[in-house]
């Protein structure tokens, strides 16, 4: 009996599709593909499937955790693209966390919660 997994994605909502897609490609993702409401989206070995649907409770309690190697560089691609002024979105910087992680927070356009880090020694 072969149980290996290959991937585990998420489905991530979207109020707006098309803003959202935008979004995640100016973050650094790669849109892989698109069609019938779903857009699939990676990075390395990251991934998720943005979704043409959007419920305020859905989407004000997901949380989405992306571990990086280096915060900092996330965090300084991330602020190029200025998203509190350009999306309407939240972001607070890198802070060491009990649990031994590095990270900062981030909401996306509908709400979702990413929590963006890397462990620490």
């Amino acid at each position: 009996m072969n149980l290996t997994v290959t991937k585990i994605k998420a489905f991530v909502p979207a109020k707006d599709f098309e803003l959202s897609i935008h979004f995640y490609r100016e973050l650094g993702f790669t849109l892989a593909s698109s069609g019938g409401g779903v857009a699939y989206f990676h990075h390395g070995n990251a991934a998720f499937l943005l979704q043409d649907y959007y419920h305020p409770g859905l989407a004000e309690n997901l949380m989405m955790h992306l571990l990086v190697e280096d915060v900092d560089a996330w965090w300084r691609q991330i602020e190029t693209v200025n998203p509190e002024e350009k999306y309407g979105v939240r972001i607070e910087p890198p802070a060491l966390r009990p649990w031994g992680m590095r990270d900062f927070i981030l909401t996306d356009p509908s709400g979702v919660l990413w929590r963006i880090g890397q462990n620490v020694p």
